[in-house]
């Protein structure tokens, strides 16, 4: 894939759950973003796809800096869906724990980052559901972004889980949500 509509896609930056996540160009505005791709494991399956539209969804009603900003969506000619989103050169916060403990005002900044954007979140009735540190990126300044709402739940919309399904990163649930009681 090296062009799709007006974007120039460029290398892998990242594989998560449910997409690929490549550096791509806008050539008409002349800036730089994130395409995010479902996985072709995934085309196939009718509740991968509602979750990756689901997120396209959700990722456009919210707009605040601590929460990724989607651009456009749409399906490539070979009918994978795909997000156009803000690109986030700051790596993410699990890369930047690998490197050593945060000094303490740091930590302290990033985690009201991390809690005003979640706030605001769920002041639009989104409940993100897989908050760890490799869905929280850090822009170029530095500040937490959150990322990777494909398992967010929209509240007062049908589910696409079972109650008493768990979903997330079992290591970072609290510990309602592992009961099933999370949401």
């Amino acid at each position: 894939m090296n062009r799709l509509g007006p974007y120039e896609v460029g290398e892998e930056l990242a594989r998560g759950g449910m997409g690929v996540v490549y550096r791509a160009r806008d050539l008409y505005l002349d800036r730089a973003l994130a395409i995010k791709v479902i996985r072709a494991d995934d085309l196939k399956d009718p509740e991968s796809l509602e979750r990756f539209r689901r997120e396209a969804l959700v990722l456009a009603r919210l707009r605040h800096p601590g929460v990724v900003g989607v651009h456009s969506a749409g399906v490539t000619p070979q009918g994978f869906p795909y997000l156009v989103m803000d690109l986030l050169k700051g790596g993410s916060l699990s890369a930047r724990l690998a490197g050593g403990a945060l000094a303490p005002r740091e930590a302290v900044r990033l985690a009201r980052e991390i809690a005003e954007a979640l706030a605001y979140t769920h002041s639009r009735g989104v409940l993100h559901r897989d908050i760890k540190p490799g869905n929280v990126l850090l822009d170029d300044e530095g500040h937490a972004v959150l990322t990777d709402y494909g398992l967010a739940k929209l509240i007062g919309v049908k589910r696409l889980t079972q109650s008493g399904d768990i979903l997330g990163t079992p290591s970072y649930m609290a510990p309602e949500q592992i009961r099933g009681m999370g949401d």
